[in-house]
């Protein structure tokens, strides 16, 4: 039996839908389960039983002898949010006791860390524990993040595998009901089908161009084809980057959105909104030599790649993984 919170999000849909590609069936599904739009990700994919997640810890105190793996995913991920007390309740507290309770019952556990933790990349972005003390991230969700992180290398009893997972700017399927938080490729799609062109974020930094600003965007399939790696590695316990290693633009995820649309490029700018203006990365890019040093060799979709299957294969087609 494998758990996965965060099972009727982004992320954690996806999990389960390549799970079940890899005839595992057994599956407990945890999240709040009070948004429609966020359950229909889960619509059509095979698990065995679906809690709420302030139920999940009874429940494991129960069953923890049939739990095999927690993909522990679930998480508040609104980078504009900033009630401290909701992050430490939902980031912080909720994981500290799933971390507890994984020790406690022998289960290994992988869960959701952020490359927001890495802040304006003053540090680099490299994965090595000695940088997590120093990192700032920028907002109240990745000092979340970054807290439970350095929590986590300071504890003495540590479940017998575990592995935090720095996701950098994921996009794909399976998002439609994160709104202002989804993707650019997922805003792009939805401009461009309602007015043809697509509005992106002006550049407020004199070292960078409208448009080039540059991210480590990640496909989700990518992303889950590596949790599904650590589900039999189950060793080399640590923190660990999941974006590509190689930063692209803005401009060329736009680019790539309208090409798989077969619709003329019409790109325009607007002002970064004021309440996250000060707090926007212009630049990462994950080291991802740690993942590879463990073993993993799987290739990445390329930016062109991945946009081509999420928009050709579920935007289009108002479908999901």
């Amino acid at each position: 039996m494998i758990v996965v919170t965060g099972a009727a999000g982004f992320i954690g849909s996806c999990m389960v839908s390549k799970l079940n590609q890899e005839d595992f069936k057994d599956i407990v599904v945890v999240d709040d389960f009070s948004r429609a739009d966020k359950n229909k990700n889960l619509e059509g994919k095979i698990y065995s039983e679906k809690l709420h997640r302030d139920d999940f810890f009874d429940w494991l105190e129960e069953n923890e002898n049939l739990v095999q793996f927690i993909f522990h995913i679930g998480a508040r991920t609104d980078t504009s949010e900033f009630d401290v007390a909701v992050f430490d309740k939902l980031n912080l507290n909720y994981t500290k006791q799933m971390w507890h309770a994984c020790i406690d019952y022998g289960i290994p556990l992988l869960y959701a860390s952020s490359a927001a933790t890495y802040g304006l990349g003053e540090q680099g972005y490299e994965d090595t524990h000695e940088v997590v003390d120093k990192l700032s991230p920028l907002n109240p969700y990745g000092d979340s993040k970054n807290d439970f992180d350095k929590w986590a290398l300071a504890q003495e009893r540590k479940p017998y595998f575990w592995a935090g997972i720095k996701f950098f700017n994921v996009y794909g399927p399976n998002e439609y009901h994160k709104i202002r938080m989804a993707s650019v490729v997922y805003h792009t799609f939805k401009q461009v089908s309602e007015s043809g062109a697509m509005k992106l974020f002006r550049s407020h930094n004199p070292k960078f161009k409208d448009g080039m600003q540059l991210r480590d965007f990640v496909y989700v399939k990518d992303v889950v084809d590596v949790l599904y790696f650590f589900l039999h590695h189950r060793k080399d316990s640590g923190l660990y980057n999941l974006g590509t290693g190689k930063a692209r633009t803005f401009l060329d995820l736009a680019r790539a959105t309208f090409k798989g649309v077969n619709v003329k490029e019409e790109i325009s700018f607007i002002d970064i909104p004021a309440d996250i203006r000060d707090k926007y990365q212009y630049f990462t890019e994950a080291n991802m030599s740690k993942l590879k040093s463990i073993g993993y060799n799987k290739s990445f979709h390329t930016l062109e790649e991945g946009v081509a299957d999420y928009v050709g294969n579920y935007l289009l087609k108002d479908s999901y993984y």
